[in-house]
């Protein structure tokens, strides 16, 4: 693939708020033209996939598969924990007792139980589970920066941008960060322009709304189209001064942000006070819960890739307190947002378009510790794949009698990636080039075949 990269505006830079808010400010106001300026363009390509949309659920701060996947109640006091497994409506499935809405569906959904990789670390794990790799790149750390991988979204965004300027990916509805950003969500050595959309608002507020796809007061589909024709004015008078390739770039930039506020599909995606009332309450009147939704709709809207992060930086982290947490203030909402939220797409017809995975960057320890929690493991630990094509009803892999280690083959992080990308129509093979002109091969990993029914 050739590095078609169009000349970036010089001098221009976009600020955090930028790149963490949107990447796209209001057209409408100061400048959702400057947002997009400097985007670059790849060959596209335009395979069919087994699916139209991508959902990662992620839930940061690493979840105890002990207590809602891979329960162990033959194993010794000090590992098995507080809960039982109880039953789903699948014969010889059974995970956490505290799902029971997940319970009712595990026929459209697998559980992989023998993912592993090798660095349990926050940030080192967001890293891999959100790009897909099995090593850090070179020149990474632990915290965000330009050589880390790109995640799902900007590999969609490179590989497959959209035509009409809109994102590929949107990620919400919080930013992963320790004071400096986790590494793992944005486009990493691709260059800011392939950045997913950060919607860091909590879509359970009276008052949410996304103001960068909200006109302005006073402003209304027809000014804004006269807006761009002024503009559209002063560029062709800028054209005298000669051909200036960033000139064209931002006239190519501006009619993007026009396009994306004027069509309006992806602005009334946001607008989820229209929901019915009763809808909004069986997703569950709760951050997670109005996110899944505000996801159904994004979904609906055809938006290629989807990462909802399920609290806020850590908020799995269960080193206390584990098995209290998880029953009074973390499962509960968990259970009922993705619940509803594959019940919903199934009887709408969307769920064999949509791959939903589920899974936070590793596991936990077998060992249960003093102050009744789980410490980091990412010797295994479990996933979740749900719809997409896939075989439900199933689990692939197994772990040891403590939840400790696999005892068949393991999956790791770079074949979620090569699943999720191959379930989009993009071979995991593509070669991308870095903003320094160097190829890589977008990922390295092996689709997980038993989703699909083979060995």
């Amino acid at each position: 693939m050739q590095n078609n990269q169009q000349p970036r505006l010089a001098g221009h830079h976009l600020t955090r708020r930028e790149s963490l808010q949107v990447g796209f400010s209001g057209f409408v106001g100061i400048g959702l033209n400057q947002a997009l300026a400097g985007r670059t363009s790849a060959d596209s390509r335009t395979g069919s996939g087994r699916v139209r949309s991508v959902v990662m659920v992620f839930l940061t701060g690493a979840p105890s598969h002990q207590e809602m996947w891979d329960l162990k109640p033959d194993g010794p006091s000090s590992t098995r924990g507080e809960y039982r497994p109880v039953s789903t409506n699948v014969s010889g499935v059974q995970i956490g007792p505290h799902m029971p809405g997940l319970a009712k569906l595990a026929d459209k959904y697998a559980i992989i139980r023998s993912m592993r990789h090798s660095l349990p670390s926050h940030e080192h794990g967001t890293h891999r589970m959100l790009t897909g790799i099995n090593e850090n790149p070179p020149g990474s750390t632990h915290m965000v920066s330009r050589n880390d991988w790109p995640c799902f979204a900007a590999g969609v965004q490179y590989l497959r941008p959209s035509p009409d300027g809109t994102p590929r990916g949107i990620m919400l509805p919080t930013y992963l960060n320790n004071g400096y950003g986790f590494c793992g969500q944005h486009a990493g050595f691709l260059g800011a322009d392939y950045d997913p959309w950060h919607v860091i608002k909590d879509p359970n507020s009276k008052n949410f709304r996304v103001d960068e796809l909200t006109f302005s007061p006073g402003l209304s589909v027809p000014r804004v189209t006269d807006r761009r024709r002024l503009l559209e004015s002063i560029d062709a008078q800028r054209q005298e001064l000669g051909d200036n390739a960033a000139v064209g770039d931002l006239s190519r930039r501006m009619q993007q942000a026009h396009d994306i506020l004027v069509d309006g599909k992806l602005r009334e995606s946001f607008d989820i006070a229209s929901e019915p009332k009763e809808n909004r309450d069986r997703y569950g009147r709760h951050q997670f819960g109005q996110s899944m939704l505000l996801t159904r709709r994004l979904i609906e809207s055809e938006m290629p890739v989807v990462q909802v992060n399920v609290g806020r930086m850590n908020n799995w982290d269960t080193h206390n307190n584990n098995f209290k947490r998880l029953q009074n203030q973390l499962l509960p909402s968990f259970d009922q947002g993705l619940s509803t939220f594959v019940d919903d797409l199934d009887q709408r017809g969307l769920l064999e378009q949509t791959l939903i995975v589920v899974s936070g960057e590793f596991g936990r320890t077998p060992k249960i510790n003093p102050n009744a929690g789980r410490d980091h493991w990412s010797r295994v630990y479990s996933a979740v794949v749900i719809g997409g094509g896939i075989k439900g009803g199933q689990t692939i892999g197994a772990s040891d009698a403590m939840a400790s280690d696999p005892v068949t083959r393991a999956y790791y992080p770079a074949d979620i990636g090569a699943t999720i990308y191959s379930a989009l129509g993009i071979d995991p093979a593509s070669q991308v080039i870095d903003r320094l002109g160097r190829p890589h091969q977008l990922n390295a990993g092996e689709v997980i075949a038993p989703l699909y029914g083979s060995a």
